[in-house]
């Protein structure tokens, strides 16, 4: 939602306490100028200006800034897309994915529930990838250097079961990430399973 939107809101939990903007600024000990530049759509109150502000207005801060949560479906798609780093090395698709979602979590819509659903995912696929590559290698196998290039290399010139395996892991993963961008620009919530719901 624009600055706009939360000036309006912002305007109308004024009035349904029935203070004037002065009133306001001497109930939220904020300057009579925050608020209107608040009212106008011209900041959006940050920090202990949001704490004073929403104190005063007798509504949580979660209350004013549900409001606030702006939609961004390029986000999402890149968020999803993040992912894809896994063709470079597994962890990465679990640490870009977190990083991005860390950052705006709090700030655009779904990003929140869309991060957990994809990174619990992630978690869950890389686990269930190193678990098939160690019983693969009977222990042995050094799990951060895994290169995928060599796997497909290796699929093509030696056909064999646990490679079909890993294949079919990476196809699936990708195939749900493509399907999951297709939902964030549609902006539907996405939809990754099976997923260990490790992050709350």
């Amino acid at each position: 939602m624009s600055n706009q939107s939360l000036a309006i809101k912002v305007k109308d939990l004024r009035n349904r306490k029935g203070f004037s903007q002065e009133q306001l600024s001497e109930e939220s000990k904020l300057s009579l100028r925050t608020i209107q530049r608040i009212e106008k759509g011209e900041t959006v109150p940050r920090g202990d200006t949001l704490l004073k502000l929403t104190q005063a207005l007798g509504v949580t801060p979660d209350d004013l800034l549900e409001w606030t949560d702006i939609e961004d479906k390029g986000y999402l798609t890149l968020l999803n897309l993040s992912s894809l780093s896994i063709l470079v090395q597994p962890l990465l698709g679990i640490i870009i994915p977190l990083v991005m979602w860390i950052l705006k979590r709090e700030k655009i819509k779904l990003v929140d529930e869309s991060g957990r659903k994809l990174i619990s995912f992630q978690i869950t696929w890389t686990l269930t990838l190193y678990t098939v590559l160690v019983i693969a290698s009977k222990g042995t196998s050094i799990l951060f250097q895994f290169d995928v290039l060599n796997l497909i290399r290796a699929l093509f010139t030696n056909f064999s079961i646990i490679g079909l395996i890993i294949t079919l892991l990476y196809l699936f993963n990708i195939v749900l990430i493509f399907y999951n961008v297709r939902k964030s620009q549609k902006g539907l919530r996405n939809e990754y399973f099976p997923a260990i719901p490790l992050l709350k």
